[in-house]
């Protein structure tokens, strides 16, 4: 059976978000909160730790006190995401964890200008990332 291009099992295309490049157990999150923060912006702390993997992996934490709006946090996951995706990070794991209130119950869930804040925010902290440990 042949399926698309880009091989699902290790997360290597482009535009995946395969399970190989997701931190999703308790322990793994755990182990890259026991190092001092990488990167703080207005919203976000950049957590991160070398890997032994061929690629970096994404974890990311977005409390209902800093976000109350499922839809507000699903937006931020699925920015951070996207960002993480096109940004060729070398082998670390990476978690983001908001930090403060993006917004309250009272305005709308998200704007573009939302949007475009955290687009920048988490741009910047992953740019910092390959600054910082560039690619072998």
């Amino acid at each position: 059976m042949e399926s698309c291009p880009s091989n699902g099992s290790t997360g290597e295309g482009s535009h995946d978000f395969a399970r190989a490049r997701r931190i999703v157990k308790t322990d793994e999150f755990s182990s890259v909160f026991r190092l001092r923060p990488a990167q703080k912006s207005a919203h976000f702390v950049l957590y991160t730790r070398p890997n032994q993997l061929p690629h970096a992996r994404l974890g990311v934490v977005v409390a209902k006190r800093f976000a109350p709006r499922a839809v507000t946090r699903n937006t931020i996951k699925r920015v951070t995401r996207e960002l993480f995706r096109v940004t060729g990070l070398p082998p670390i794991d990476c978690v983001v964890r908001l930090s403060r209130p993006v917004n309250s119950k009272d305005g709308p869930a998200t704007t573009a200008r939302l949007k475009a804040e955290l687009r920048q925010e988490l741009t910047r902290l992953f740019a910092s990332q390959n600054k910082a440990r560039p690619a072998k």
